[in-house]
């Protein structure tokens, strides 16, 4: 019989391909602005969401917070780079105002994720202390950017169209969320179980919604641009 540490590592591993592959969701909107050398009117809030996102969930995964996290330290730092790189080169063609602002509210993140590991490492003395604290400011994360989808989930329903919700997403996100759920209650952890339980439970009824509307969306598809991972956050930062 297969023992619970190979169980859940085996499922942490298919949940790390499958996050990997969402994070490379938004490759297609940054090569356009490499090649149009120019950002347009493209948001650079969901990548600073998420690499903040990235940072607590890196944090959480170390040996001092939350020891045996090994795969959620390996996705989140995976991420946390691809998510650099994206901003990255946001910085490259951005006009200096949108630079400057992107450049201070990095600036934040990094002196707030410095006064938390300060604070933690100094104030909480037991993994199961540090493992609370960081939890439940991982999941707070999570939660908050559910945001987006919702706002998505709302255009779908007064446009009664599912262009600005892929189908793929909502799959790959369904898929994703299940394994780290899976991962989650194999050797239960809370904070991971709450905001995966939730991602499942989004593409769920993004999958119901885009089977209600999919016929009503025209064939035409309109010149916009589509959500990606970092929009929808759902569940890959665990």
């Amino acid at each position: 019989m297969v023992s619970a540490d190979v169980a859940r590592s085996v499922v942490g591993i298919v949940g790390n391909v499958i996050s990997f592959g969402l994070f490379l969701s938004p490759v297609p909107t940054f090569w356009g602005i490499i090649k149009k050398k120019d950002v347009e009117e493209f948001s650079p809030v969901p990548y600073l969401a998420t690499i903040f996102n990235c940072m607590l969930w890196v944090f959480y995964g170390l040996p001092l917070v939350h020891p045996n996290s090994t795969l959620v330290i390996t996705i989140n730092g995976i991420g946390l780079a691809i998510e650099a790189a994206y901003l990255v080169t946001f910085l490259l063609y951005a006009p200096n105002r949108k630079r400057l602002w992107v450049l201070a509210v990095l600036a934040a993140e990094a002196v707030l994720m410095a006064a938390l590991v300060t604070g933690v490492l100094l104030g909480a003395h037991t993994h199961d202390r540090r493992s609370m604290i960081v939890g439940i400011l991982c999941v707070i994360a999570n939660t908050c950017m559910y945001l987006a989808p919702l706002s998505v989930m709302g255009k779908v329903i007064k446009t009664k169209s599912v262009e600005y919700m892929p189908f793929y997403l909502s799959f790959v996100g369904l898929l994703n969320g299940g394994c780290w759920t899976a991962y989650a209650l194999i050797k239960f952890d809370l904070y991971i179980t709450i905001p995966n339980g939730l991602g499942v439970l989004f593409s769920i009824a993004q999958l119901i919604l885009y089977g209600c509307y999919y016929k009503s969306t025209p064939k035409k598809a309109k010149n916009v641009e589509l959500p990606t991972i970092a929009d929808k956050t759902l569940s890959t930062n665990v």
